[in-house]
């Protein structure tokens, strides 16, 4: 009777042992798919922000804040570079009014042209976006800043695009 009661806890014993190495298998085997996924989905999390820096970069190049020579050219002004890059662009788009803005050659169909955004592209120039609403255009212009801080404004070039 005894040797039955230790073959049975034998028997029981191996059993258990088979269902949690097939068990524990099962799950280490879950785990490493799921850790491949995450490992997949990681590596493309890491690709589109390396695109993006990148993109940015491409997009940063002409900018007063990151073009050196630009940069170099306020070095000895008393005004920081956001100051200037703040009075060039609030000095044209105080210039929006009612009845348009002084720098946009064009009249509106409905409304006035106004500028919209204003990117400034090194120390003598700056694009310059514009609409009524239906229409939008461009404007590229040349920029003075004199010593007593008043800004000189000069409309270089202008693009209206097509409806």
């Amino acid at each position: 009777m005894k040797r039955n009661i230790f073959l049975y806890l034998f028997l029981f014993a191996a059993l258990w042992i088979v269902y949690q190495y097939v068990h524990n298998k099962k799950f280490y085997e879950n785990q490493q798919q799921k850790m491949t996924k995450l490992e997949t989905k990681y590596q493309k999390s890491i690709d589109s922000i390396d695109a993006l820096q990148q993109r940015i970069a491409e997009t940063e190049y002409f900018g007063l804040r990151t073009n050196a020579n630009a940069y170099e050219y306020y070095e000895d002004s008393p005004n920081e570079i956001s100051e200037i890059i703040q009075q060039v662009t609030d000095g044209i788009i105080s210039k929006n009014t009612i009845e348009g803005n002084v720098f946009v050659p064009y009249e509106g169909d409905e409304r006035a042209y106004q500028i919209n955004q204003i990117h400034l592209l090194n120390h003598r120039w700056l694009i310059a976006d514009f609409s009524d609403g239906n229409t939008w255009g461009e404007l590229l212009i040349e920029y003075f800043v004199n010593e007593d801080a008043s800004i000189d404004y000069r409309v270089v070039e202008t693009l209206l695009y097509p409806q």
